[in-house]
Parts: C-alpha cells; sequence; structure tokens
C-alpha cells in the first residue's frame, strides 16, 4: 500500500474536492480516536476515553472553565461538561469554584492528568516523527497543511458570525 495520495484519472469540479475534503477530515478525526484509544489500550488505561485523554491533552498547565473550552473551539456543549466531571471524579483533574462567578468551576490537570498528558504528548511525538522518516510529508508539507486548514477554519468562522 502506498503512503502517497492516488492519483486522479481525471480532475475533480471544485466542490466534489471540498466535499471529499470534509469527508476526509472527519475520517482523520475519527482516526486520530482510535489511535488514541489503541494507545491507552496497550497502556492497560482502560478507564477514560480517547476524547477525556485529548481534552487532558488541550488543557496542559493551563486553568480553564469549560465555557472557555466550548469558545475556544475545543469542545461542543454538554459534551465537555460531562468529561469534566469524569476526569475530576477520576483524579484526572482539580476544580474549585471560580472567586468572581460562583456558577463557574475552574479545572487544572492533577498529577494524575499530567501523566496522561506526557502520553498523549509523546504519541504525538512519535507520529510527527515517524511521518518525517517515512516521507509521508515534504519538509513544508506540515506547515502547508496548516495554512490551509486554519484558511478554512477562518473561512466557517466568518461565516457562522456573518449569514445570520
Amino acid at each position: 500500500m502506498s503512503i502517497h495520495a492516488p492519483i486522479l484519472e481525471k480532475p475533480q469540479d471544485f466542490s466534489n474536492s471540498y466535499l471529499e475534503s470534509l469527508a476526509l477530515v472527519e475520517r482523520l478525526h475519527r482516526l486520530l480516536l482510535d489511535v488514541v484509544k489503541d494507545e491507552f489500550e496497550r497502556l492497560a488505561i482502560l478507564e477514560i476515553n480517547p476524547v477525556q485523554a485529548l481534552l487532558l491533552y488541550n488543557i496542559g498547565e493551563n486553568e480553564v472553565t469549560a465555557g472557555e473550552l466550548k469558545s475556544r473551539g475545543y469542545y461542543q456543549g454538554s459534551n465537555v461538561s460531562y468529561n469534566l466531571k469524569k476526569l475530576v471524579e477520576l483524579g484526572y483533574m482539580h476544580h474549585q469554584k471560580c472567586h468572581v462567578d460562583r456558577r463557574s468551576v475552574r479545572v487544572r490537570l492533577t498529577e494524575k492528568g499530567r501523566e496522561v498528558r506526557r502520553i498523549v504528548g509523546g504519541l504525538f511525538e512519535r507520529h510527527a516523527s515517524g511521518l518525517e522518516k517515512a516521507g509521508v510529508l515534504g519538509p513544508n508539507g506540515m506547515e502547508e497543511i496548516t495554512f490551509v486548514l486554519k484558511r478554512i477554519e477562518h473561512y466557517w468562522a466568518d461565516q457562522i458570525r456573518y449569514i445570520y
């Protein structure tokens, strides 16, 4: 199996290419969750799911509220609140009421949570190194992908802000 993208027999129109890209982004997200799940199963860490592991990774050394995570675009709705509650119950996060807004709860990682973050970070480092060594992307490939995805992100954000 080749690691390079297949050559298209005939050019697709822009709309079809866009739809194919959207489907690929969805598949990549699901595959990322499977990769994280596989790593945690291999390490016999079974009490948290991949979404929770990525949540711990993304919070890092910050102290945040569920609302901040939602506003940063990392997570949606009750999914964040549920996962934060579970992570606190399992000892991966500390929580405390915000001094300014008593309805809001601030969370930060415990040592157990930081260990999960280190595991996910190590997994990502191994993958970045593997992609580079295998020649999956050229020297500027990751920067080009990131640049294009950020442009799409900004376009979509503008659509949400200005259409309604």
